[in-house]
């Protein structure tokens, strides 16, 4: 079973000029079995594109499930945020692995319901989630 993070979602629902890359990225990965997306996911891909129902619908559509985060996830995701809050204060650039915004508890969260409930996560942002959740399968949509 594979996640997929928000970001690859947004590309391809959004008619992003990366949507052929997320969309070939997403067939390989249902063509080896399960795609899920976790609550956070759901949420923010909802909160950028929509109605839940219809998000929902389309999610479906392409053969995408729901997988719910569980206590183990949570707590991961949790003590991910604390190490990363922590490596903020003694180094302020070591714990930002991009320019983008401070990170939330909801990237920690995806991160560990990828790590622990799922065999990967189908993300762009390979420099977070392979810095905080070693061992995590990555993949990166490319152009086909």
């Amino acid at each position: 079973m594979m996640a997929v993070d928000t970001s690859v979602l947004i590309d391809l629902l959004g008619d992003d000029v990366r949507a052929d890359a997320a969309e070939a990225a997403l067939r390989l990965a249902l063509s080896a079995g399960p795609v899920v997306v976790c609550e956070v996911v759901l949420s923010e891909v909802t909160a950028g594109l929509g109605h839940g129902s219809e998000v929902m619908d389309a999610l479906e559509e392409m053969g995408l499930a729901f997988s719910p985060i569980d206590q183990r996830a949570a707590i991961r995701a949790g003590e991910m945020q604390r190490k990363y809050k922590q490596r903020l204060r003694e180094q302020p650039l070591a714990g930002a692995t991009t320019a983008a915004a401070p990170r939330t508890i909801p990237d920690f969260l995806v991160g560990a319901h990828a790590m622990l409930q799922c065999d990967g996560l189908i993300t762009r942002d390979q420099g977070f989630f392979r810095d905080y959740f070693k061992g995590l399968k990555v993949i990166v949509p490319s152009a086909p």
